[in-house]
């Protein structure tokens, strides 16, 4: 890194072929021709908590305030498979997002909503086939054909076993499910995006903007050979795909990483997978700004450091983004904050200006010279992970895990000893109250509610049914069949997601990490 860049630092990028009209391969400057001036983005607020009831609520009053599209935080035991009256669920129901134990929560929670005309992104993985499936089951109900259906299912698995953790099944079953989802989508749902393949929870871990680019682009490889090995058509399938970042602190690096990330998946897809179809070739992206970032002391600076994220990832040519709310360091964000959150990307759209114009920061000799060096760096990292056998070999012996705590280790010891400045903390620091006066408390009641409402479903339902479907199911789980379909008749049937989740725990067994 340089005080000065000048044009001899990029006078090997040749225009036409690294760079390109917006719309055109290798999409370095943004997918579509006319980006923000033909459509903005999709605004969205991750958003969940509590009961559906009150999650329902939230979902209504950011709608009313003019986001765009939702997207849906689940809980902990909802993202893990177990119902609310297991016993590891104790302590976390409704806590860090909504609890969906059937699909009568699912229908509480998009009541009055027409699934038609909103969009929803979906932000779970281990159990996604089993809330796809709730959702498309709540649209027939509206009377919707799934074919009609917007959003992103998240279904990103290989990221669990890397950075987050939630995972249930290993991973062959877990691509299974994953690949599943792909060929129903495909021929049920074609508007739906399939996938969200994450390099968010991976830079949350604490990795650097280089390993998020190239861990997530490896993940991506991935899929596409799983998929491509079940005999699906790359052409077909690849424009469904779609990706999610982080948008991070640092404003160049992180226009630079969107840049590179588009132009490198594009080569990926034309000469490694021999994709055709110039809509494989895109590489879609949701962004969210960085929660790690967010710091409890002087929380009110947050809500500075997601407009510089924000404004990064709309220079980067973002398809949808979420802006964290300035209060998530100290709880769920309250109705206050997270209008203020919106706000900001409302205001990014409509009177910065930014939006006028595509990838306006494009021939920059910064910006192209850290493109291309970004791009460099991840193929690099790419090249040795294949060399490791791919990304699940990779997850398997632990290198990615590693490498993200070499990172995360060394970014930490750099704010201990102040080498990194973190306003608030490190650095400008005030006395403060032990806590802000007003911030979202989560009923502690919450399970106990969720509880009685599961004993009054397991009376109320058609247990013959249920029992019949989820016999279908272990069946299907045994064979080679398209799991999408008998979980489809589960959820219809009102089977819980955890007596679904339990059967496929017989039949797949549960994963468990290996000690690096």
């Amino acid at each position: 890194m340089r005080p000065v860049f000048e044009p001899k630092d990029i006078k090997d990028i040749d225009y036409t072929k690294e760079i390109g009209a917006p719309g055109n391969y290798p999409f370095t400057r943004g997918i579509y021709p006319t980006m923000y001036s033909g459509r903005l983005w999709t605004m969205r607020q991750y958003a969940g908590f509590g009961t559906a009831e009150e999650t329902n609520k939230r979902y209504k009053y950011l709608l009313e305030q003019g986001q765009t599209g939702l997207s849906v935080a689940f809980d902990l035991p909802t993202q893990m498979g177990y119902d609310s009256d297991h016993h590891l669920s104790k302590g976390e129901v409704g806590k860090t997002g909504v609890v969906i134990d059937s699909l009568e929560d699912m229908e509480i929670l998009f009541k009055d909503i027409p699934l038609d005309r909103v969009s929803t992104s979906m932000t779970i993985n281990s159990t996604a086939s089993i809330l796809l499936a709730m959702y498309v089951a709540v649209a027939e109900k509206q009377g919707i054909p799934p074919k009609l259906l917007t959003g992103t299912v998240q279904n990103d698995i290989l990221k669990e076993y890397i950075a987050r953790g939630t995972y249930i099944f290993p991973p062959k079953p877990s691509m299974r499910l994953t690949v599943d989802i792909f060929s129903y989508c495909s021929e049920n749902i074609p508007k739906w995006n399939t996938i969200s393949i994450s390099g968010y929870h991976i830079r949350e871990a604490g990795s650097t903007a280089v390993q998020e680019l190239a861990f997530t682009l490896a993940n991506g490889i991935a899929y596409v050979d799983e998929a491509s090995n079940a005999g699906l058509d790359v052409n077909k399938f690849g424009a469904r795909l779609s990706f999610f970042f982080n948008a991070h602190n640092n404003f160049f690096e992180e226009i630079a990483k969107f840049r590179a990330s588009r132009r490198l998946w594009a080569k990926i897809m034309k000469k490694r997978f021999n994709a055709k179809e110039p809509k494989a070739q895109m590489l879609r992206f949701h962004t969210q700004t960085a929660g790690s970032t967010l710091t409890a002391h002087q929380f009110e600076n947050n809500a500075v450091r997601v407009a510089l994220q924000a404004l990064a990832a709309v220079f980067g040519g973002t398809q949808s983004l979420h802006t964290n709310s300035m209060d998530e360091a100290l709880a769920l964000p309250s109705e206050e904050s997270v209008r203020l959150a919106l706000r900001t990307q409302q205001i990014i759209a409509y009177e910065s200006g930014v939006a006028n114009t595509v990838d306006p920061l494009a021939g920059s000799y910064y910006v192209e010279w850290l493109t291309k060096d970004m791009e460099k760096k991840a193929d690099e990292y790419i090249e040795k992970i294949d060399k490791l056998g791919g990304s699940l070999k990779a997850i398997e012996n632990g290198f990615f895990q590693r490498e993200i705590q070499k990172s995360a280790y060394e970014y930490q010891k750099s704010v201990e000893k102040k080498e990194t400045t973190v306003v608030g903390v490190n650095a400008f620091t005030v006395e403060e109250e032990a806590s802000p006066k007003r911030i979202l408390k989560v009923d502690p009641m919450v399970q106990k509610v969720q509880i009685a409402k599961l004993k009054k479903l397991k009376r109320k339902r058609d247990n013959k049914k249920v029992n019949l479907s989820l016999k279908k199911l272990k069946k299907e789980a045994e064979g080679r069949g398209n799991l999408m379909f008998p979980i489809l008749d589960c959820v219809r049937s009102y089977a819980t997601l955890g007596e679904i989740c339990d059967v496929l725990r017989v039949i797949f067994g549960e994963y468990k990490p290996p000690r690096l």
